[in-house]
């Protein structure tokens, strides 16, 4: 087993949170009837993708009845359908269609992680759970010694993102980058970092984020990749 996975199995033992813990359990025995079939998940969430991945995606969390009943990151909900259907466009997964983990798709040169690895209640986590889950992200970023750019997908997971590079002895450039769609910064001896609006239903379909501007971000990540 190598490091990211022993990495990843940390992750799914973690009881850090215990309202998290109680939420993820909770959800999965109460379950969507539409779902009442499914085995949920119901714990921690592991990253997914390559270990030499270039591209990081970086999310705010699980959703409840989403990656929570799927057991993999953007997977079973709306949210998911926009990040896989984009990434497959480009050429970083193997197939528009995530439907569970055990399904066979796999990413090129990316790797999807969360600022939470827990569904948190109402989708609105702490300002103490994500500082529990940070030291997951700073071993992330030590081990994937390849990534050349990070989207982040949100301002939570932008701030996130900075946090954690700055906390472990990183600098920022000053002054400081701030959120918003499409903002480009080139971390000193580090990564580029872009920010991009989460593909949530709120922003989808209220217009804030449409495919257009969502498909700009990667097309971008493919060019500077290249």
């Amino acid at each position: 087993m190598g490091a990211i996975e022993e990495l990843q199995e940390k992750v799914i033992g973690c009881t850090r949170c215990p309202r998290l813990v109680a939420h993820c359990r909770a959800v999965a025995e109460k379950k969507r009837p539409m779902y009442r079939d499914w085995d949920y998940w119901g714990k921690p969430l592991p990253a997914f993708g390559s270990a030499d991945a270039r591209l990081l995606i970086l999310g705010l969390a699980p959703a409840a009845h989403g990656g929570n009943r799927t057991g993999r990151m953007f997977t079973g909900d709306r949210s998911g359908d926009w990040v896989f259907g984009t990434l497959h466009k480009f050429g970083f997964a193997s197939s528009p269609d995530s439907q569970r983990r055990d399904d066979g798709l796999f990413l090129k040169d990316a790797y999807i992680t969360a600022a939470l690895r827990c569904a948190p209640p109402a989708n609105k986590p702490l300002p103490e759970e994500l500082l529990n889950c940070r030291p997951y992200l700073v071993e992330e970023l030590r081990l994937l010694t390849r990534v050349r750019i990070v989207v982040a997908l949100g301002k939570i997971s932008f701030d996130t993102f900075l946090r954690t590079w700055s906390g472990d002895g990183h600098q920022i450039p000053s002054p400081r980058p701030r959120f918003g769609h499409g903002a480009t910064y080139e971390l000193p001896a580090g990564p580029v970092l872009m920010g991009c609006y989460h593909p949530s239903q709120q922003n989808t379909q209220t217009g804030r984020l449409t495919r257009e501007m969502f498909e700009s971000i990667f097309a971008k990540a493919r060019e500077v990749l290249a």
